[in-house]
């Protein structure tokens, strides 16, 4: 039974997931990550959990955004708060000051940022200063500055401690993932983000691992840096839950207004945007944005999808965040040969931007959520598999490996090669993380597993580029994929 192996395989990094469980913590909204750390940590060998010490555990540490005001009354009343946020940190090299903010929280607009410990700083600079974003538990205090002609009051960070309950050891990651056959793998991811596979059924009811790697694509950007993707889809498939609850590591953009400041560089404050904070950004339902000066944010973000760097007025910052897009599409527009780019959005419609996407996932193939496809049993725990997929994006042993498998015919446009080089990359380090070289990985399930998905979702793009834009790429010699085979 593949619950049992991947208990006696995984171990200590393994958790009891079942539907009424998910939902409780849903409701207390929660994500996946964090649940299943509460539910290691509170309880027992058998996977039943003491929900009381979970519920003390979250009114005392786990605060909402409305619980903030409470804390400020708290501080600057003389008490310190200690609680679990999300904490940018910055050097300001105007004042020497090391600041914090906590964006959950409104930010420095709300009140919820200042000062770190110097001490605190040099204690835990490797991981407060080398990522854009960290989870810790955070003490902070509110002090006056009395040297001041009109004393004023701020709040500094007087303790941090790390969230981070897993080391993470890609090496005994490996060990693990040769313990399975390719068919077992598939189902271990599934049910480590928290889905069951034997609710991906066919239209005969039997169990589909089509539909399985059709969900599967959706997790390439976890494990792959600037995989750019689109995704339409009937509502209610679960594309939201999976870019914004599976890992902190992403960053999800649902309705509003995206500014050229926010999302790339904000000129004034001389910082990057979301892209430069995360592993990817995701607009949902992007039909519903709406985007400030979008000219400008199109020819931003086309230079940064083709280069990887953030350009504002006065500096230039390389960043590795893939831009994903997703829509919501009616049945009706469920075909590939007609135009169902028109609506998303005109920054992501026109062709140059087009072309920049690597790959395109046809939602209408991942069945509607329902209660028959929520985890139930044991399975990894999320937050360790979504750290290992941040982890396996510096990982290069897979690119490598990938160029010796692919037989590339000579004068391969550049674009579809990159594109499907890195779809091909990434269904490496998502199915096979542990192969070493050509020889590791069986040809047939390369090319079925790895080289044909990535050729098919590069060739959609490369369709609706041919619709939206006949005159420039509906020629012979441009309007179609290289054809690109295994190098036996």
């Amino acid at each position: 039974m593949l619950e049992n192996k991947i208990r006696e395989v995984f171990a200590d990094m393994v958790v009891l997931k079942d539907p009424q469980r998910s939902e409780y913590f849903s409701k207390l909204s929660i994500p996946s990550y964090m649940r299943d750390w509460l539910v290691m940590r509170f309880s027992d060998e058998d996977g039943t959990i003491d929900y009381d010490s979970v519920k003390r555990y979250i009114n005392k540490y786990i605060p909402s955004r409305e619980d903030y005001e409470q804390f400020k009354f708290r501080m600057v009343n003389g008490e310190n708060v200690q609680f679990l946020a999300r904490v940018r940190v910055t050097v300001d090299i105007k004042t020497g000051k090391t600041q914090f903010e906590l964006p959950d929280f409104g930010g420095n607009r709300s009140g919820a940022g200042g000062i770190v410990n110097n001490d605190v700083v040099e204690k835990w600079q490797d991981t407060l200063l080398r990522e854009s974003e960290n989870w810790g538990i955070i003490t902070l205090s509110w002090q006056m500055e009395v040297s001041r002609s009109k004393p004023k009051g701020f709040i500094v960070m007087v303790d941090y401690k790390p969230f981070c309950p897993y080391a993470i050891d890609l090496d005994d990651f490996k060990e693990y993932r040769a313990e399975f056959n390719i068919h077992e793998w598939i189902d271990v991811i599934l049910t480590a983000i928290d889905y069951n596979p034997a609710g991906y059924v066919d239209e005969n009811g039997e169990e589909s691992e089509k539909k399985k790697l059709f969900f599967l694509r959706r997790l390439l950007p976890f494990v792959e840096k600037r995989v750019n993707l689109i995704e339409l889809a009937p509502k209610g498939t679960g594309k939201s839950y999976v870019f914004e609850k599976i890992s902190k590591r992403g960053w999800l953009i649902s309705g509003g207004t995206v500014s050229r400041a926010s999302l790339i560089y904000d000129n004034a404050k001389k910082t990057g945007g979301l892209l430069t904070r995360f592993d990817y950004v995701g607009f949902d339902e992007v039909q519903s944005i709406t985007f400030e000066q979008p000219g400008q944010i199109q020819q931003a973000l086309k230079h940064y999808m083709e280069f990887g760097e953030i350009k504002g007025f006065d500096a230039q910052t390389p960043a590795d965040a893939g831009v994903i897009v997703l829509g919501n599409i009616d049945a009706s527009r469920f075909d590939i040969n007609c135009n169902m780019v028109e609506h998303i959005s005109s920054v992501f419609g026109e062709s140059a931007t087009l072309d920049r996407f690597h790959g395109f996932i046809p939602g209408w193939e991942i069945p509607r959520m329902n209660s028959s496809m929520i985890a139930n049993g044991w399975a990894i725990n999320t937050e360790y598999f979504a750290e290992v997929m941040h982890a396996l994006r510096e990982d290069l042993t897979q690119s490598s490996l990938v160029d010796e498998c692919l037989d590339v015919p000579k004068g391969a446009d550049q674009r579809d090669l990159t594109a499907i080089k890195r779809l091909c990359t990434a269904f490496v380090k998502l199915l096979y993380p542990h192969a070493k070289s050509k020889e590791d990985i069986d040809p047939q399930e390369f090319i079925e597993y790895c080289l044909e998905p990535a050729k098919e979702m590069r060739a959609v793009i490369k369709k609706q580029l041919c619709i939206i834009d006949p005159k420039e790429f509906n020629v012979p010699g441009k309007n179609a994929i290289p054809d690109i085979q295994y190098n036996y």
